[in-house]
């Protein structure tokens, strides 16, 4: 089992940057790929980054491609999402998941999520 908790969720500016955090508990965190995956008011679900366990490889949705990094830390059992150059639309809830396999990762059909973290970036 995998609990996992975001936070680093804000207001901030056109502009500007914030960084996500998601706390994962369960001894097998090191070895699962986890992602992040953001809705906005009356859109469905859909995929920003992921990264698999080594943190060796990294993945990204085009509309945050250079924008947005994501890594991890297996001994803090934590992944970063940090968001530069926010924009109107990236206003959402993000939230983190993991799976035991990438494509279950970046297709947000795996059992493993968090709560959720508002994210509001004012124009």
């Amino acid at each position: 089992q995998v609990q996992l908790v975001e936070s680093g969720g804000g207001l901030v500016q056109a502009g500007g940057s914030l960084r996500l955090s998601c706390a994962a508990s369960g001894r097998t965190f090191s070895v699962y790929p986890m992602g992040w995956f953001r809705q906005a008011p009356g859109k469905e679900r859909e995929f920003v980054a992921a990264i698999v366990w080594s943190g060796d490889s990294t993945y990204y949705a085009d509309s945050v491609k250079g924008r947005f990094t994501i890594s991890r830390d297996n001994a803090k059992n934590t992944v970063y999402l940090q968001m530069n150059s926010l924009q109107p639309e990236d206003t959402a809830v993000y939230y983190c998941n993991a799976a035991a396999s990438l494509s279950t990762v970046v297709t947000g059909t795996g059992n493993y999520w968090g709560q959720g973290t508002q994210v509001t970036v004012s124009s």
